[in-house]
């Protein structure tokens, strides 16, 4: 039987956005609009134009871990809008 190990999200999130908030100048020269998904313990970052294109790459390095998402140049990865 698989071992579950408890993911504590918050300390992801805070770690996750310091490291989204450092390396996002960097990120804006060439990457503007795309998807970064960060592993917060190793500080690895993976790159696509797609939310699932980038969370496919982190996942080929570390299949089991949770991580962070940003896209570059945006406060928020995604939003949601509905008529009123």
């Amino acid at each position: 039987m698989e071992q579950i190990c408890e993911v504590n999200t918050q300390k992801i999130g805070e770690k996750g956005r310091e490291i989204f908030h450092r390396i996002s100048p960097q990120l804006e020269k060439g990457y503007r609009g795309k998807f970064v998904v960060i592993d917060v313990d190793s500080e690895d970052y993976f790159i696509g134009d797609t939310s699932l294109e980038a969370d496919k790459k982190a996942r080929q390095k570390y299949p089991k871990k949770v991580f962070f998402m940003g896209k570059v140049g945006y406060k928020a990865a995604v939003s949601f809008k509905g008529k009123a």
